[in-house]
């Protein structure tokens, strides 16, 4: 749980179908560490058991915008400039199946069969690790790799509830749920601890706001 849109409306989704939650966070060296207070609180609001933040540092690989200072975030004029067609520099090279092992480590202590993670193929930046045939490919293997899949007492289910939803359906399944959208930061370039508006993660969250009549509330204009 990051502490974004997605992760926040899954975890609520998670609650909705009666899981006992157990909120995984991580603090990887990334830029943008306003997520994490963010993340604090929504598994706070959301009712989580327990919340964890994991500490890793992937910024001692460098190769994102994300986790590297020597590499700038893109900020964009419009949504339409965000390009889907290649693999941006804020991808962060293995993040997902970084996660994911933390989280399969974590499900195998606890007992539990399923892992919750807020992956989406339609509005999203084009990261390889959000396609459902990573998520397939993982699971496939996370099965072989426990002790307890060996065994026969876990059988791991990867949920990934918004994989095939717009922004715009995902914010709309959240608001159902009882979702506040002000708890959440998604920002990629944060200034002075506010959502910059101009960084991919920003732009594509707000068109999902303004397809459905609505500002996004992490933006200046809308807390004005």
């Amino acid at each position: 749980m990051s502490g974004g849109l997605d992760s926040t409306t899954v975890l609520a989704i998670a609650r909705d179908e009666g899981y006992e939650t157990h909120a995984l966070s991580f603090r990887y060296g990334q830029r943008h560490t306003e997520e994490l207070e963010a993340a604090e609180k929504v598994a706070v609001e959301l009712g989580a058991t327990q919340h964890v933040i994991a500490d890793i540092n992937l910024a001692v690989f460098g190769g994102s915008a994300l986790t590297d200072d020597a590499l700038d975030v893109p900020h964009h004029d419009s949504v339409e400039a965000v390009c889907v067609e290649e693999i941006p520099i804020t991808y962060v090279p293995a993040r997902n199946t970084v996660f994911l092992s933390f989280a399969l480590a974590w499900a195998e202590t606890l007992g539990s069969s399923d892992v919750f993670i807020g992956v989406n193929a339609m509005d999203y930046s084009g990261y390889p690790d959000c396609r459902p045939e990573y998520i397939e490919a993982y699971e496939r293997m996370a099965n072989l790799a426990t002790k307890a899949g060996v065994e026969g007492t876990q059988q791991l289910k990867i949920h990934t509830p918004l994989i095939e939803l717009t922004k715009a359906q995902t914010i709309q399944r959240g608001l159902e749920l009882g979702v506040d959208y002000s708890w959440t930061h998604s920002c990629y370039d944060p200034v002075g601890g506010r959502a910059c508006e101009t960084c991919d993660s920003c732009l594509l969250r707000s068109r999902g706001f303004a397809e459905l009549g609505m500002v996004d509330p992490s933006f200046s204009s809308a807390n004005a």
